[in-house]
């Protein structure tokens, strides 16, 4: 019979590559030969991150040919058998369907074909589990009780009423069931057990063995193959609803990320001395923002993600805004966008865990760090896929979503919670637009794919996508009497400065509603325009003339503006009108500023200037701040600014404009596949008269007892003469009398790859082998074993000649050479 590792030493440089392509971890590190390679394939840590990657219908197909190759006696299943057994041999779609997952599991490795049929990869049996296509495991062999009948369904025609739902309920699986303890289903039980037809697990369980359940199914090992479920149902949006909703939502998102770093620039909120931000600093962010705090706490992740803002590392710490910060806000919308979204693409965060508390009870700040998780950039990928493969304008549901990721993956069903909250998260950002992906979000995933590719010329622009999608940004606004304005659709840069300087917007959709107040103007004022270049700005940008209430008020409060003049005494007060100043000292609302009267034109003050000013503005004066020497100091909390962390930059592909993806992992592949064919052309063969040549002990003082086997095919860096005994390694001295020596023609090993790849071939032919085995003391000794399973570190086998089962750590193992015969 054909040798696993034979069958990749035969393949093609090109499926190897394909093979190291599609299986990373075979590749790192880089293994030295090809049965390095065989070994690390069929490895269980392997195998398992394998399986977690294909669909339910190539598990369905694996699980097939292992159940099929059961019986080492038995021929192996063809193509056509698989498909019998997965259920699919009437609808030509379905045949068709799992003839291709076959042809994807063997691309895996997982299964390979020799001249006589498919076969699983040593050790998959081990990997899908002891229940595998919902049959019992096949080390449940009948021990004890009558055979089943020839004839099942004759049998089960005889059985009382209630055996046709017993068995009905455990044929296609779970093959366990609890039995009743009492009634017609009990008396049921008892007449199935007394048939052979079902085996008492214990005293509340049964079993349906494997070859029952085998011959009820007629042979098949799935109902029905897994085909992948459809979106026919899922609603189709217009084109034009989808790029509005995207375009609104992304232009929103732009507008608040803008905001928080304005707000956490005039006064950053501290950091939580286990790192993130506190509860009350998010509500107040969430208050200024006008959004709730789940949203602010994504937000304020988003803007952390993209590097706009980060720990000062300060000695009392805060969170203030990045040098990248200003760059970004000199950009226009669709450039904003792109660089958060490639950051949200990539972040490694959990937004949707703020608020909720952790195993130890402790409530899960934002930004906190540990909140990083590294699958979620992959989960946001794969449920982008989701929408990615339906026509543009579908918009499946979130549980048609989940039902296409628990097909995708089966053995590694991403968390329901998770995949509503990327769906949300994507909603908010733009990525979809009315729950369908928009132009920009398939242009995201399309850069994303040409990046890991390797291939940044491929990479289409996301912005260019969005900026497609986006309504032309209005420079005007329609002023009324009212003191209102109306923006007929999106602002462009220099009016949205114009109108956060000196409006307050009272609503947004098709049009931006705005309304001008004295406190809106004085800030306008505040931050260093006068009254007739505010005024000048708002002709510029109004359809007609400026209303003239707004001009009144305007006036009015630049008049006022300024007559005032706060500073230092703590602080003071003077004004050119000492009418002004009268009374505020014996004001009962300003006792508790300590105003004094220093001269009819000032006042002094035991407060701040900044409690001054606000003082004062609340009894509605409106002063301004001077310093020293008497220059008005315009009302601009100091900018402050940090660099984003190297670490935060390295995780942000492409956010500064600049493609760094991932190495090309096919040309690394290929450099592997070089190697491994030089080492193999260069290796010596190793026979079984290497290992031992007559009935004699091995002596241990061989070079080969300093390489021994680690558990995924690597040389162990201890020798064999400092090995530590296994729990259950045998102890005791070596037998004497050593059973003959294995025929020169068996083809061995002592290269530990070598050993532990002929260990699972031979446990999964149930072929005899004998070890060299370096006992305690140093000392070499020979068994004649029959390998049962090898996994953990650790070969368990069966002894015939002794009658024993033995359980060897492979540390120990020096030497594995397959006997002659199956014994």
């Amino acid at each position: 019979m054909a040798t696993f590792s034979g069958y990749l030493r035969a393949r093609s440089d090109d499926d190897l590559v394909a093979l190291l392509t599609r299986r990373p971890d075979l590749a790192t590190p880089s293994p030295a030969t090809l049965a390095s390679l065989a070994a690390r394939a069929t490895s269980r840590s392997s195998l398992d991150r394998a399986l977690a990657g294909v669909d339910a219908l190539v598990l369905q197909v694996v699980e097939a040919v292992v159940v099929l190759t059961e019986d080492p006696q038995a021929p192996p299943p063809g193509v056509d058998d698989v498909v019998r057994a997965v259920g699919a041999a009437a609808p030509a779609d379905a045949a068709a369907a799992v003839r291709a997952a076959v042809a994807t599991a063997v691309g895996l490795a997982l299964l390979w074909p020799d001249d006589d049929g498919l076969r699983a990869a040593p050790g998959t049996a081990d990997a899908l589990g002891a229940t595998a296509a919902g049959l019992a495991p096949a080390s449940e062999r009948r021990r004890t009780g009558p055979e089943a009948p020839a004839d099942l369904r004759a049998a089960l025609a005889q059985a009382p009423a209630a055996a046709g739902q017993v068995v009905d309920a455990l044929l296609w699986g779970p093959p366990v069931g609890r039995a009743p303890a009492g009634g017609p289903a009990a008396d049921a039980v008892d007449w199935l057990v007394r048939r052979g037809m079902l085996l008492r697990g214990d005293d509340r369980h049964v079993v349906m063995p494997r070859d029952v359940a085998l011959r009820l199914r007629g042979g098949r090992t799935h109902r029905a193959p897994a085909l992948a479920p459809t979106a026919a149902d899922a609603p189709t949006r217009p084109a034009p609803l989808v790029a509005a909703e995207s375009t609104g939502a992304a232009e929103r998102t732009v507008r608040l990320v803008r905001q928080l770093v304005h707000v956490w620039e005039q006064a950053p909120p501290g950091v939580l001395r286990a790192g993130g931000l506190g509860s009350r600093d998010l509500r107040r962010t969430a208050q200024a923002l006008d959004v709730d705090d789940a949203e602010a706490a994504w937000l304020v992740e988003l803007a952390g993600a993209a590097g706009l803002v980060a720990d000062d590392g300060e000695e009392t710490p805060a969170f203030v805004p990045t040098v990248e910060s200003d760059v970004w806000d000199a950009e226009d919308v669709p450039q904003r966008w792109v660089r958060l979204a490639r950051a949200w693409l990539l972040s490694v965060r959990t937004p949707w865990l703020v608020g909720e508390r952790d195993e130890r009870g402790t409530l899960r700040a934002a930004l906190d760090p540990e909140l990083a998780r590294p699958w979620v950039p992959r989960l946001r990928r794969t449920v982008l896929d989701v929408l990615a493969d339906v026509p543009p304008g579908t918009a499946p549901t979130p549980e048609t979503v989940h039902a296409v990721l628990r097909w995708r993956t089966p053995r590694s069903v991403p968390p329901r919670a998770a995949v509503d909250a990327v769906l949300a998260e994507a909603g908010r950002l733009g990525v979809l637009g009315a729950g369908a992906l928009s132009g920009a979000g398939r242009a995201l995933l399309a850069e994303d794919a040409a990046l890991d590719a390797g291939d940044p010329a491929a990479a289409p622009d996301p912005a260019a996508a969005l900026a497609a999608d986006l309504p032309a940004a209005v420079d005007e606004v329609l002023l009324q009497g009212d003191l209102t304005g109306v923006v007929p659709g999106r602002p462009s840069a220099e009016l949205e400065d114009l109108l956060e300087s000196a409006a307050r917007v009272e609503s947004r959709g098709g049009a931006i509603t705005v309304r001008f107040t004295a406190e809106t103007v004085r800030r306008a004022l505040d931050a260093g325009a006068s009254a007739d270049e505010l005024l000048a700005r708002l002709d510029t940008a109004a359809r007609g003339r400026v209303p003239q209430p707004l001009e009144y008020l305007v006036r009015d409060v630049a008049r006022r503006h300024g007559r005032l003049r706060a500073g230092a005494a703590h602080a003071y007060v003077r004004s050119d009108d000492p009418t002004l100043l009268a009374g505020l000292a014996e004001d009962p609302r300003l006792a508790g500023l300590g105003l004094r009267t220093l001269a009819p034109t000032v006042l002094v003050a035991d407060a701040s200037t900044a409690e001054l000013l606000e003082a004062l503005r609340a009894r509605g004066l409106a002063p301004v701040a001077e310093d020293a020497r008497g220059a008005v100091v315009h009302g601009v909390a100091p900018t402050r600014r940090v660099r984003g962390r190297a670490a935060a930059r390295a995780r942000r592909r492409a956010v500064d404009g600049t493609a760094v993806h991932q190495p090309d992992v096919r040309a690394r592949a290929a450099r592997v596949v070089d190697v491994l064919r030089r080492a193999d052309a260069n290796a010596v063969p190793v026979t079984a008269a290497d290992v031992a040549t007559d009935g004699a002990r091995v002596p241990p003082a061989a070079p080969r007892t300093g390489r021994v086997l680690g558990t995924d095919g690597s040389a162990a860096g201890a020798s064999a003469d400092a090995a530590t005994p296994a729990d259950d390694a045998p102890t005791g001295p070596a037998t004497p009398a050593v059973p003959p020596a294995p025929s020169p023609a068996g083809a061995g090993t002592t290269d530990p790859a070598d050993a532990l790849l002929l260990l699972r071939e031979a446990a999964q032919s149930r072929s005899l082998v004998w070890l060299e085995l370096v006992g305690p003391d140093g000392r070499s000794d020979r068994r004649l074993v029959r390998p049962l399973r090898v996994e953990g570190g650790r070969l368990r086998a069966l002894d015939p000649r002794r009658e024993a089962e033995l359980t060897v750590a492979v540390h120990r193992i020096a030497g594995v050479v397959p006997a002659d015969g199956t014994g």
